[in-house]
Parts: structure tokens; C-alpha cells; sequence
């Protein structure tokens, strides 16, 4: 067996593990989910220095001071999200990519949104060379969303605001879902956000710990000392 045979079997292994002793077992139960969190490379989108801990259960650091999520909360969201096959997602936060991967593998068509050129022009590299077609990526501020595109029967936001951004609200369909970490600075709230004609109904779900969401309608990009 050859040494890339090898690494590939042992990649599978833990995204098998992953996906049983991490996900399923926390009660996240979607098949659809599930099938495409083992499907995606998780290593892929990892940063060659953590490598190493792809599978493991914690949110890993990236460039630019941004991280990748736990699995568990990567899989957590998206089931509450509840993409349907036929569904135009928006995703503000595109980090690695990952998570664009698990959108773009339930969705028809997903639209991300990254704040970082460098973060979005690496994402871009890896969902092409994993054949991920049904993406639109952009670079901007995603606290306004993608009114171009817009409405969504869905978003996803990967990074916490201290309330729903009311430009994200707005750009949902009737009916649409919004889920968000929302709250102060150290410590938020996983929030799923329902539309119902003009009116938007919030349930909070789950404690958690995100990065910011920077931009006119999260917080505002922090000055470095001197």
C-alpha cells in the first residue's frame, strides 16, 4: 500500500470517527448532514501547522486571527439552518471554506461572503480543487449581506454579532431561516431566526464562542496599539 493510500485511509478513519463519536452521538441526526460531513475533507481546509488536529473536537486557529469551527458547531448550525436541496443559501463568513463546503453539498446554489481577500482567494483554491461548482464567492462586508442576490431561503453566519444584522433579516425569503452567534464579545448564543412577513422571530439555542463579525452592522474593526 502506498504512503498516500495509507494517509488517505487514515483521514477517513478520523472523519468517520468524527462524524459518529463527535456529531451523531450529540444528537445531530440528518442524514443529508451526516453524509456530508463524512464526504467533505475536513484536512483539506486545515492550515498545514494544525493539520495534525483536524478532526479533533475544538475550533482550530487560521491566518488573520479568524478560526474554523468545531465540528460539532459546524454540524449543529447547519442542521438547524435546515437546508433543503432546493435552496439558495447565503453565508456571511467564508473562512476556510469549510463551511461552504458542508452548505454547498445540501444546497442548490450557496453565496459567501469573506471580509479578508487573502482568506476568500484560499477558500476559492480549495473548493476548486474539490470541484465545489455551485458557489458564488464575494469579498466585503457581510454584516450587509448580498442584497444583489438576494432574497435566500437561508443564512448562515459564522461569526458573532452583538444583535441579528436587520440588513440580514430583510434579505431572507417568507419563511426563511437566519442562524447566528449572537452576544457580547467573549461569550454569545447560537440564535435561529425565523421570518414571517415583516416580522422576524428569535429563538435562542445554544451557548458557544465565535470570532466578531466586523462590519457596519456587527462590530467595528478594532485599532492595534502602538
Amino acid at each position: 500500500m502506498s504512503n498516500e493510500r495509507r494517509q488517505a485511509d487514515k483521514w477517513l478513519a478520523l472523519r468517520r470517527r468524527m462524524v459518529d463519536e463527535q456529531i451523531r452521538r450529540r444528537g445531530v441526526g440528518d442524514p443529508r448532514l451526516l453524509d456530508a460531513m463524512m464526504a467533505v475533507p475536513r484536512e483539506k481546509f486545515i492550515p498545514s501547522h494544525v493539520r495534525a488536529a483536524a478532526y479533533d473536537d475544538r475550533a482550530l486557529p487560521v491566518a488573520h486571527g479568524q478560526t474554523i469551527s468545531q465540528p460539532f458547531i459546524v454540524a449543529y448550525m447547519t442542521e438547524k439552518l435546515s437546508v433543503t436541496p432546493d435552496a439558495r443559501v447565503l453565508e456571511i463568513g467564508t473562512g476556510t471554506g469549510y463551511q461552504t463546503a458542508i452548505l454547498a453539498a445540501l444546497a442548490k446554489h450557496v453565496f459567501t461572503v469573506e471580509r479578508i481577500a487573502h482568506l476568500q482567494q484560499q477558500a476559492a483554491a480549495r473548493l476548486a480543487d474539490l470541484n465545489v461548482s455551485n458557489i458564488t464567492m464575494s469579498c466585503g462586508d457581510g454584516s450587509l449581506g448580498l442584497l444583489e442576490h438576494a432574497p435566500y431561503d437561508r443564512i448562515m453566519v459564522t461569526a458573532a454579532a452583538p444583535s441579528v444584522p436587520g440588513h440580514l433579516a430583510d434579505q431572507l425569503v417568507d419563511g426563511g431561516v437566519l442562524v447566528i452567534p449572537v452576544g457580547g464579545s467573549a461569550e454569545q448564543t447560537i440564535v435561529r431566526v425565523v421570518r414571517q412577513g415583516q416580522r422576524t422571530t428569535e429563538t435562542p439555542l445554544l451557548a458557544c464562542r465565535f470570532v466578531k463579525l466586523i462590519g457596519q452592522e456587527g462590530w467595528p474593526i478594532e485599532k492595534q496599539s502602538r
